[in-house]
């Protein structure tokens, strides 16, 4: 499979600590990976630090032959990656439809393959909620908000940091139907959740961060048969 983004070496800082230190990583087009490891081990810095939203970082990142080292954050977004931040960031003084319109572009291939209509259709609770405040959404609705301000974007890859944290069990089963519809539309994934048994599921391949560091890449089915790894960093 041809890759969309390889990261080489990459170090973050937060002024003099040191967070990621030598990550090697690659995704290929249309990929889904699951980016695992306990509280502090770095997943978030590395979702960000791919985003340019690390002040201090170092090594190499390509993706989609372009070097993005170093590029602003909103230079990356137009190349075609779209972030899903913990926290989700939505505009709570803006409607459901505001905060989706706003992000509408069309992919760097000049197509718009996800329009409002899409999103609707794959959330239709939003729909439904589209003349809403932000800040009048439940969680879920939020997290689904989220989501589909970043397909708007029609990216190439979507960065997703705790896709299902806080959420209820039959929300959370929504978000993982979404990711797998993603998946199936060519569009690659980085996901991150503490669920692994349910990202496992949808996940073409798991990564391990410790410390900064990557210490498994490989199939999901992979990392479920060695419960002694599973134990130290995911505590499952």
């Amino acid at each position: 499979m041809t890759a969309l983004l390889t990261v080489e070496r990459l170090e973050a800082f937060y002024g003099a600590s040191q967070v990621l230190h030598g990550i090697d990583l690659t995704v290929a087009r249309g990929e889904q990976l699951a980016l695992l490891g306990r509280n502090g081990m770095g997943k978030t810095t590395l979702l960000r630090s791919l985003m340019g939203l690390v002040a201090d970082c170092r090594g190499h990142v390509t993706f989609a032959d372009r070097n993005i080292a170093g590029a602003a954050p909103e230079d990356i977004a137009r190349a075609g990656v779209a972030l899903v931040p913990e926290g989700r960031g939505i505009f709570g003084s803006l409607s459901v439809v505001e905060n989706l319109v706003m992000a509408a572009r069309p992919g760097r291939d000049g197509r718009a393959r996800w329009t409002l209509d899409r999103i609707y259709e794959l959330f239709p609770r939003l729909h439904a909620r589209r003349t809403n405040g932000g800040h009048q959404l439940s969680g879920g609705e939020q997290q689904m908000l989220t989501v589909g301000r970043a397909l708007m974007t029609n990216p190439d890859l979507i960065l997703i940091d705790e896709a299902t944290e806080g959420l209820a069990p039959l929300v959370a089963q929504d978000i993982w139907r979404t990711l797998d519809i993603i998946r199936s539309e060519g569009v690659a994934t980085i996901v991150v959740d503490k669920d692994f048994r349910s990202l496992s599921k949808i996940a073409d391949r798991a990564v391990l961060l410790s410390k900064g560091t990557v210490v498994f890449d490989g199939k999901p089915a992979e990392l479920s048969a060695n419960p002694e790894l599973l134990e130290k960093h995911l505590g499952v």
